[in-house]
């Protein structure tokens, strides 16, 4: 399975775009604590679009928590990575992988980087921006690696009006 870890995520919107797309994509979902909104059910609504009832999701207190709880092979998005997330090999979809995303203000803190520098990553861009929006990192990593799975039992064709829509 794949999963995305939020390491102490700020602003709502951008938790609540991430959990449309694991819903989207079948991926489970962790947040680490602090966090820096409510996990109250109106709000999740609202920013989820009403897709949280069917989330996979879990809340730690800390990193250490969610490793402990959670075995695989772990992946860091960071803008001082030094290799792109296109460079790994995704494919074996029995693997549990986790791509581990920092908080907006701050990203993953150095300490935790410096354990596993061979899987700390960076999304290629150009030097006029610091780094991408958060949901939007997240879409772009977790279809390149549904990609290289042959997206899975994901839907390739809509499934309310028809594969027949635009021909009729």
């Amino acid at each position: 399975m794949n999963h995305i870890v939020l390491f102490e995520p700020e602003i709502p919107q951008n938790t609540g775009n991430i959990m449309r797309t694991c819903v989207a994509t079948n991926t489970k979902l962790h947040l680490i604590k602090p966090l820096g909104f409510s996990l109250d059910e109106k709000y999740l609504i609202r920013s989820s679009v009403n897709y949280i009832d069917k989330l996979q999701y879990e809340v730690y207190e800390n990193f250490d928590e969610f490793k402990s709880k959670n075995p695989g092979v772990y992946y860091y998005f960071t803008r001082y990575g030094k290799k792109p997330h296109t460079s790994f090999d995704y494919s074996d979809s029995e693997q549990e992988l986790f791509f581990i995303f920092g908080k907006e203000s701050t990203g993953i803190p150095k300490e935790l980087l410096q354990h596993d520098l061979e899987h700390c990553m960076r999304i290629p861009m150009t030097a006029n921006v610091r780094a991408l929006n958060l949901s939007n990192c997240c879409a772009i990593v977790i279809y390149e690696v549904l990609r290289q799975q042959n997206y899975n039992d994901l839907l390739r064709e809509e499934p309310h009006k028809g594969a027949d829509y635009l021909e009729k």
